[in-house]
């Protein structure tokens, strides 16, 4: 019934309870799960989770943040996407969150790498035409820049995607819209001051809407503080179900046909 759109399930903390979070999630109607990659030192084992269980698929890619590590290239990125189970590339974006303080004192400016690293998995999207999970924190202006110089304008070669764990304002959640992207909301939603993340929520199209549960992080309300799993991401939908008015069952629905109908390989 529901589907984890983004989770990181290869943390300690999640791995070695996978036959207890298995359980769990079937005992909250949890169907599928897709497992993200964030460095090409734990592809491998994010790919072979995906392969040993038939309702799990995976994700290549090098987070934006992620420094001191091996710098992924639009071929290695291609070659590993066309393995089994591989149904997306990321997840990849940009992060200025608190850049002077988390970063020794540089700069936007001195982040061209990064940059130039969300490049590579663009153009590696579309050549495989498998979708972007991007990730951007306090540098939607640039991550929607790129995005469109890179031919992500939702025509031609474009390789589409998602913005997960959306954040960011109205005014972004549009943007990414036109450009053809999905938008998923996580546990945050269900903070208490969340509101104005809330209103987005109202504002996104049904159709254009996946939730996730970032696991091992932000569990949603009431389990929050506790480490995340697939099995709390029906508490996200129920929350969209009361900002809808919906019948959760209609969340679970639209969020799992569009989650199909944007990773085209995870049919269950």
């Amino acid at each position: 019934m529901f589907t984890d759109s983004h989770c990181h399930l290869t943390y300690p903390e999640l791995i070695e309870q996978m036959p207890q979070i298995r359980a769990a999630m079937a005992e909250a109607q949890v169907d599928r799960a897709l497992c993200i990659c964030t460095k090409r030192e734990e592809f491998a084992e994010v790919q072979a989770l995906a392969e040993r269980y038939d309702n799990f698929w995976a994700s290549v890619g090098v987070h934006p943040d992620n420094e001191d590590i091996a710098e992924p290239t639009v071929a290695d990125l291609v070659e590993r996407a066309a393995l089994p189970k591989v149904i997306a590339i990321g997840e990849t974006g940009l992060d200025y969150y608190q850049m002077e303080e988390l970063k020794g004192g540089r700069r936007v400016t001195d982040m061209e790498w990064q940059r130039d690293r969300f490049r590579v998995h663009i153009r590696a999207a579309q050549q495989t035409r498998k979708p972007l999970v991007i990730h951007t924190r306090e540098a939607s202006a640039d991550t929607l820049a790129i995005l469109k110089e890179e031919g992500e304008d939702a025509t031609g070669n474009a390789a589409g995607g998602v913005f997960h764990c959306f954040t960011e304002t109205a005014e972004v959640a549009r943007a990414a819209l036109d450009l053809g992207f999905y938008i998923s909301f996580s546990g945050i939603l269900t903070f208490k001051k969340a509101q104005e993340l809330r209103d987005v929520a109202a504002f996104v199209p049904l159709d254009r809407m996946l939730i996730e549960t970032d696991s091992p992080y932000l569990a949603p309300v009431p389990y929050r503080g506790k480490t995340n799993n697939p099995s709390y991401v029906p508490f996200v939908a129920r929350q969209i179900a009361e900002l809808r008015q919906l019948p959760i069952e209609a969340i679970a629905k639209a969020t799992s046909d569009n989650f199909e109908a944007l990773f085209t390989g995870a049919k269950s």
